[in-house]
């Protein structure tokens, strides 16, 4: 996984700590599945820095336990937990850092997932694992939907959003129409259309600059910066051509 700055090391050592504390949790694993920024990143499908764990929980009926187990884990590791959810398994966690360094994780759990999302079981090899994580297409197809989910939800746009849909798109991954149908609530030809409209109108150089800044390496930062809106909005015409 790529670090920008050196004084993220610490933080993606926590991270690795705690996924690696989660994937030895035989129970656990069998009901969470890994996806995400962080995910991507540590598959080497994703080239840029990634802050938070984010899981799929398979069913509505494993909140408590997972909510006991995961809880247990954090007191383990002496992680405090700053804020959480208290509907779903949702939790902000906070490490010893230095001043001005990041110092906390967010833990976030999708329950249940959307029933078109598929997963297959893969090899970390920062922490010389395995674990069950969304397969590429289902991780490219609920990164397509996120920017609409984002904004319909919380009313707020990630730059991070588009760079990771430029990036899937660029690489020729494939993506899963079941997933992007199930959770858009529209057909394809018609989602794509609605996701270039949204980023042609509700993306600015602002959100690109702010959100990225911090997850990529200057010179990377500043070569894709004055691109990625329209390089992405090409990709997303042409992706069903």
């Amino acid at each position: 996984m790529l670090i920008p700055d050196t004084r993220d090391t610490v933080h993606r050592a926590w991270m690795l700590r705690l996924l690696s504390a989660i994937a030895d949790d035989s129970t656990l694993t069998s009901v969470l599945r890994f996806k995400g920024g962080t995910c991507a990143a540590l598959r080497n499908l994703l080239d840029r820095f990634s802050v938070d764990l984010d899981f799929d929980l398979l069913s509505l009926d494993a909140v408590p336990m997972a909510r006991d187990r995961l809880e247990k884990i954090f007191a383990k590791l002496h992680l405090a937990i700053k804020d959480q959810s208290c509907i779903v398994p949702q939790y902000f966690l906070r490490y010893e850092a230095e001043e001005g360094h990041r110092n906390t994780i967010a833990l976030d759990i999708t329950v249940p997932p959307p029933k078109g999302n598929e997963y297959e079981i893969v090899h970390f090899t920062d922490i010389d694992r395995f674990f069950h994580c969304q397969t590429i297409a289902t991780m490219v197809a609920n990164k397509l939907v996120t920017p609409l989910d984002r904004w319909e939800k919380h009313r707020t746009i990630a730059g991070r959003d588009i760079y990771d849909i430029h990036h899937f798109l660029f690489q020729g991954f494939p993506w899963n129409g079941a997933v992007i149908e199930e959770r858009s609530g529209m057909p394809i030809q018609k989602f794509f259309k609605t996701l270039e409209n949204f980023i042609e109108v509700h993306v600015t150089q602002t959100v690109i600059d702010q959100d990225l800044n911090a997850l990529l390496l200057p010179k990377q930062f500043q070569d894709v910066r004055r691109t990625l809106k329209q390089e992405t909005l090409t990709l997303i015409r042409q992706a069903l051509t």
